[in-house]
């Protein structure tokens, strides 16, 4: 094997960037929060909150969902997976954007800009061969690396014209497109992982899966897209976000989630799906009448759905290509109920409580860096040594 492959850090294409992925979460909030108490204003000439929302999404989200592709897409297409100098090549990519944008209100912005867009491209050139040599169903997957792309663009654009309400629309669709690339994972992940373990409790449990509903949940995506990405009436937003609402609680119910309540690795998984809906329901509730308690519909999905689900796939991966058994103990457990507290009191108590908003703040806070604390504890090392059954990868 080539040294680099031998280093069990660089062994599969889930380990650094899943390990990236939760350092990253567990710091960047704290910073954020750091930001908002000194002032600071990272981009200059855009409002601090749209470097929070990018960091976030092209610091978080994009690691883990590089290091799900990287996973998901070898195994896919029946070949060995990524390891060693690519890896690096791509973890080394992550890790500079992510210094150069913390550092962009002092570097060159085409420094900050070369840099920062390297990654997505990169991953899909090396996702790109297996994935048209066969045909795979996988091949949508580059198409949302690219939406990503794009709007990692126009927000960059944004920063340079100081304008920042492209920026915000460009958060906005980067949001639709991880939440389009929900729709389509959990939908093929959620209800066999849940129907493959709980079948070996009841033998007649089964999932309730409705062929027109699966075609038209991501077309339904994709019009939200559409409506968040380009300036749209408040009203047509609103019923796509409460059509979207219906479909997904009525996908969600055929799952039989009510009974995955004593198997935690899969209750985590309901539980951010079912923030989907909710957070459509809140979506709809603020743009037609401004109320004040769906004033944070943006974290429901940020928080309650993504990272959630984040933190549940993550788990699950690191555990099954490690070589252990799929269980999670009650450390991860706790881990997972702490980010669920992070998002009811993100969401719920911070707009019930508002004269109570930065207490609440804190506490989400810190429920969220404690979660993330503990996804380190317990499965960073798991990400930094070989496989417990001595296999590579």
């Amino acid at each position: 094997m080539p040294p680099l492959t031998r280093l069990p850090l660089l062994g599969y294409g889930f380990r650094p960037f899943f390990l990236g992925a939760g350092v990253f979460a567990a710091l960047v909030v704290p910073v954020w929060l750091l930001v908002l108490a000194t002032g600071t204003t990272p981009l200059p000439g855009l409002p601090a909150a749209l470097w929070h929302g990018h960091e976030m999404f092209f610091g978080f989200v994009v690691a883990a969902i590089s290091g799900f592709l990287l996973t998901a897409i070898p195994s896919s297409t029946a070949r060995r997976g990524f390891a060693g100098a690519p890896l690096l090549v791509l973890g080394g990519a992550w890790l500079a954007a992510r210094v150069v944008f913390s550092l962009a209100a002092l570097l060159p912005f085409a420094l900050v800009a070369a840099l920062e867009l390297a990654l997505l491209p990169l991953l899909a050139g090396l996702l790109a061969p297996p994935l048209l040599r066969e045909r795979n169903r996988n091949l949508p997957m580059l198409a949302v690396l690219l939406a990503l792309w794009i709007a990692d663009a126009a927000f960059l654009a944004a920063f340079a014209r100081a304008d920042a309400g492209l920026a915000h629309r460009a958060l906005l669709a980067t949001l639709d497109v991880v939440l389009l690339l929900v729709t389509i994972v959990a939908g093929r992940v959620v209800p066999a992982v849940t129907a493959s373990s709980l079948r070996r409790r009841d033998a007649s449990f089964t999932t309730r899966s409705r062929r027109g509903l699966e075609r038209a949940l991501p077309l339904l995506m994709l019009a939200v897209l559409v409506a968040d990405a380009w300036p749209s009436p408040a009203w047509l937003a609103a019923v796509l976000a409460l059509v979207a609402a219906v479909l997904h609680a009525w996908r969600l119910a055929g799952w039989g989630s009510l009974q995955t309540g004593a198997v935690p690795i899969l209750w985590v998984l309901h539980v951010a799906y079912a923030w989907l809906p909710l957070g459509f329901l809140l979506k709809a509730a603020a743009l037609l009448s401004s109320a004040p308690w769906a004033a944070h519909w943006l974290h429901a999905f940020g928080i309650g759905v993504v990272a959630t689900l984040i933190l549940g796939v993550t788990t699950r991966t690191t555990l099954g290509h490690t070589g252990r058994a799929l269980a999670a103990g009650p450390a991860t457990a706790a881990a997972y109920g702490l980010l669920a507290l992070a998002a009811l009191v993100r969401v719920v108590a911070s707009a019930w409580w508002p004269s109570q908003y930065f207490a609440m703040l804190l506490l989400a806070a810190g429920c969220w860096s404690a979660a993330w604390g503990i996804y380190l504890g317990v499965f960073g090392p798991m990400l930094l040594r070989p496989r417990a059954d001595g296999r590579p990868g």
